[in-house]
């Protein structure tokens, strides 16, 4: 399955900075051109290359992430046109970058004045909101009118469960925080809301507080530990520089010097899994050794077909090998010597990890 990004936030907070950090190609300001950005990111996992190592395949393919990065929005920007249909393109997406600008910088002007970064919070919330008010109100007036006419059961069911989703929306309240149950969500799928999608929240920090962030991270956690969320600490502009440098060795001498271990792209990216409960397979040939990306919990037919639908429609079966089991024995055969190669149908569960030869007829 593809995992799709995405990034969101006020004009001037540093969107389309992030993005360069993310993306393997490098853009100008949404806002500017007036489209999308639209990119991938590499899904960093040192464990492709320990499996190359010992199978030397043509090439390694890691699992991908697309990323969009749509036009900073302001207050009362969701009462356009353009803006509306960029955030419609937003909606599907799996997840949000909200990017909350938390530096200063003269030369760069605050849409509102000042950096606020919670005020930016709520008012990017707010926009979202009413968005996602506007699409619920127009659904629930159809149902109700089907409802009146005909008497449908079902249709005052979903009526109520739209009119509860209305008030909380009314309330200044993202869906994400309701409590749903499944039948619930599933009336307000189709609507494809925007505040019921997984947030992370990007501090975009300047140079100096790579490391170790400052007072507007501080303002940032503060008003999270109220109303849930995560956030982590990128320093846009920094990052997006090393992350042009040609040479791997220079890229981890320019984070070293920032007190970096590591690019916040691959904090980003893991926490995003994390959020949505997301965990990576491996397949390795003389072909490529290839990493594929699943929900947790998926059986190995539905791991089969995130490579290809034959697969999950003609699964017979899946040989097993478990990564850490192929790195101590160092090949296949040696695992299947050890005991530890493994034949499973269609109930077994996928692991974090696992090395997977699916066995198939179509």
């Amino acid at each position: 399955m593809g995992l799709k990004c995405g990034i969101i936030g006020l004009a001037n907070s540093g969107k389309t900075t992030i993005f360069n950090c993310l993306s393997n190609t490098r853009v100008q300001d949404a806002g500017q051109h007036g489209k999308t950005n639209i990119g991938q990111v590499n899904v960093p996992d040192n464990r492709l290359n320990e499996i190359d190592k010992l199978i030397r395949s043509a090439r390694i393919v890691p699992a991908t992430v697309e990323i969009m990065d749509i036009p900073g929005l302001t207050k009362g920007s969701t009462q356009e046109g353009t803006i509306n249909k960029f955030l419609g393109e937003i909606q599907q997406a799996d997840a949000l970058l909200h990017v909350i600008r938390c530096f200063d910088d003269p030369n760069v002007a605050h849409i509102e004045g000042n950096v606020n970064p919670v005020r930016d919070i709520e008012t990017v919330d707010l926009e979202l909101q009413i968005r996602d008010l506007d699409i619920i109100e127009r659904k629930l007036q159809k149902t109700e009118k089907i409802a009146k006419l005909s008497g449908d059961k079902e249709a005052r069911h979903v009526a109520a469960v739209l009119q509860k989703v209305k008030e909380h929306l009314e309330s200044f309240r993202n869906v994400r925080d309701m409590e749903l149950h499944e039948e619930e969500k599933r009336v307000i799928a189709d609507c494809f809301l925007l505040t019921v999608k997984p947030v992370m929240f990007v501090c975009n920090v300047d140079d100096a507080s790579a490391a170790t962030g400052n007072q507007y991270v501080e303002q940032v956690r503060n008003a999270l530990k109220e109303r849930g969320g995560e956030a982590i600490i990128i320093a846009g502009k920094l990052e997006s520089e090393i992350a042009e440098l040609e040479d791997a060795d220079d890229r981890k001498v320019f984070l070293s010097d920032a007190g970096l271990e590591e690019p916040g792209v691959n904090l980003m990216v893991r926490s995003a899994y994390r959020m949505l409960n997301l965990q990576a397979f491996f397949t390795a040939g003389p072909k490529e050794v290839r990493a594929w990306t699943i929900r947790k919990g998926m059986t190995a037919p539905q791991a089969a077909g995130a490579i290809h639908s034959d697969l999950e429609r003609g699964f017979i079966r899946a040989e097993v090998m478990k990564y850490d089991d192929f790195i101590k024995f160092g090949s296949e055969h040696a695992v299947k010597e050890a005991g530890k190669f493994h034949v499973e149908g269609k109930n077994y569960i996928v692991q974090e990890g696992d090395i997977l030869h699916i066995r198939f007829n179509v």
